[in-house]
């Protein structure tokens, strides 16, 4: 089958790899445009622009799409198949969404229609739901609401990171595009009730909000590992939070309780396992607190 695979991510390379395996005819890849990161804020490639570059694969990096009508034309020139979309970073117009002869399929990472948009692989987790998983579904003019071709479940549990659940789901997303375009599953259109939005996350959503239950902020931290990270002020420093447990104990929203890094909440309370100083090392509470020693009755967030 000749198709283009539309892609930027880590999230989207299994499904690159596993499309090319299965022997089909990739026209072009597109993915977002090299640009500068890190400290040195050197010129990177996506991750997927690296992969297509190593199997050699032509690549194409617009900068946009709705308002370029030669880009939708040269889309339209491949002459393809289909479009196999995943975490793309762009929308695609109307031209494009029907230029393909089987349209354009997409590897979304939840059970449609909960949680349409961006982060859909966070929300699942922040929302402490029971279970998530990819959606194989031909898409349309809308936000994540085309009909569905394949679905798979995951459960989420009480120690369930976003970091994990990417890679799970980034590779359950290979599997599923691979048999779509080998057995053309019938549409089936999305329920009615249900939809959620996941929206783009930033960085501040990451700040601890002491006020929140344990439970919350055991999510958050969960959720929001590894970007956008979570984070709190101690004694005006930011110090990231890694990793948490529940814990016993009650206090002002904030307050430190004990020399363990034991943390009040709204409700409850959590030990904070593994933290980090900004521009510091990663280090184990423990670890921590024998450089850093916190005192009981310190406040978290000031």
């Amino acid at each position: 089958m000749r198709l283009a695979f539309m892609g930027s991510p880590d999230f989207a390379v299994p499904a690159l790899r596993a499309v090319h395996g299965a022997g089909h005819s990739i026209a072009a890849v597109y993915c977002q445009p090299a640009r500068p990161a890190g400290r040195g804020q050197a010129i990177r490639r996506c991750a997927v622009h690296v992969v297509a570059d190593e199997l050699g694969l032509a690549v194409r990096t617009p900068s946009r799409l709705r308002t370029d009508p030669e880009a939708q034309a040269a889309f339209a020139a491949l002459n393809l198949d289909v479009a196999v979309v995943a975490a793309y970073g762009l929308i695609l117009p109307q031209a494009m969404l029907d230029a393909p002869r089987r349209g354009c399929l997409n590897i979304h990472g939840s059970l449609l229609p909960r949680w349409r948009g961006a982060a859909p692989i966070h929300a699942a987790v922040l929302a402490g739901d029971a279970e998530t998983g990819i959606t194989i579904m031909q898409m349309d003019a809308g936000l994540d609401t085309g009909p569905m071709l394949l679905r798979q479940s995951v459960p989420i549990t009480t120690e369930t990171t976003t970091a994990h659940l990417h890679d799970l789901l980034a590779d359950i997303g290979a599997t599923l595009i691979v048999k779509a375009l080998a057995s053309s599953p019938a549409p089936i259109p999305q329920p009615e009730n249900g939809a959620t939005y996941a929206p783009k996350l930033t960085r501040d959503d990451g700040r601890i909000d002491w006020n929140a239950s344990a439970e919350g902020i055991d999510r958050q931290v969960r959720a929001f590992d590894p970007w956008p990270g979570t984070f709190t002020l101690l004694g005006g420093s930011l110090l990231k939070v890694l990793a948490v447990k529940p814990a016993e104990g009650s206090g002002p929203p904030g307050s430190v309780l004990d020399a363990r890094l034991t943390v009040a909440c709204g409700s409850g309370a959590i030990s904070l396992t593994r933290v980090q100083l900004a521009g510091r090392a990663a280090l184990d509470a423990d670890v921590f607190l024998r450089g850093h020693p916190v005192l009981a009755g310190s406040v978290l967030g000031q």
